[in-house]
């Protein structure tokens, strides 16, 4: 069976009754992640999209490609949607928000400096199959959207740590851009951009990821995973 939308509950991993979307992701919306690429920092939000096809669980073995340069690893916190949203209010969004939960976007960065080089699209370096391994999502009700903290450790190091109060475009009103392009439905995930501290990973890599609130009084999420042999 494929990836499904899953919510992290007492007992363990219980499958949402939902349909898995699309996914929006937010380049540059952390000033020094822009930094640390030599990027220029964005006056509105860049967007891009994953197919549904590239959702894996986190937490299962995942693959790098093979031979296809340094695969980078970006770790964001992702929105579950709820409801629909076209054009919607920064309280309409926030309200459809169904679930938050920690996705990563890898990266063929050898392959997307080519295509930016040649002003083409970046589909083929992040939007491959099994480019987006998601967490399980926990309750976003009580979240405080200014102070989610974000971390990454590779191997035993801390690589990425940041808070989404360092979020150049915050949470509300990231949905509601995004939803003056284009609608957001039930099942869809919006990746809200990765701090500084994004690398090469490899297989056999360990990871462990962290999402945390304190003031949401929810207790954080925490996903391990081991990067299985490359893609072929």
């Amino acid at each position: 069976m494929g990836y499904q939308h899953r919510q992290q509950s007492i007992q363990g991993l219980d499958v949402l009754d939902m349909p898995v979307g699309k996914v929006v992701c937010v380049g540059r919306n952390y000033a020094e992640h822009a930094k640390e690429l030599n990027n220029p920092i964005p006056a509105e939000p860049i967007l891009f999209l994953k197919p549904a096809t590239a959702l894996v669980p986190m937490e299962s073995g995942w693959g790098i490609p093979a031979d296809q340069g340094a695969c980078h690893i970006e770790t964001e916190m992702a929105l579950l949607i709820g409801a629909p949203l076209t054009k919607a209010s920064e309280p309409e969004c926030l309200a459809a928000i169904a679930g938050v939960g920690i996705g990563f976007d890898l990266t063929l960065r050898e392959v997307q400096s080519r295509l930016k080089d040649n002003g083409h699209p970046w589909e083929i370096a992040k939007a491959i199959d099994g480019s987006c391994p998601l967490s399980a999502f926990v309750s976003a009700d009580t979240m405080d959207w200014s102070s989610v903290e974000l971390r990454l450790q590779r191997n035993g190091q801390w690589q990425q740590d940041g808070n989404s109060g360092d979020m150049i475009t915050p949470v509300a009103q990231l949905l509601a851009f995004i939803t003056r392009h284009f609608t957001l439905l039930p099942g869809d995930v919006v990746l809200t951009g990765t701090p500084a501290g994004v690398g090469p990973i490899s297989t056999g890599d360990s990871l462990r990821a962290i999402l945390s609130c304190d003031k949401s009084g929810v207790d954080p999420l925490m996903v391990e995973s081991v990067v299985a042999e490359p893609q072929a």
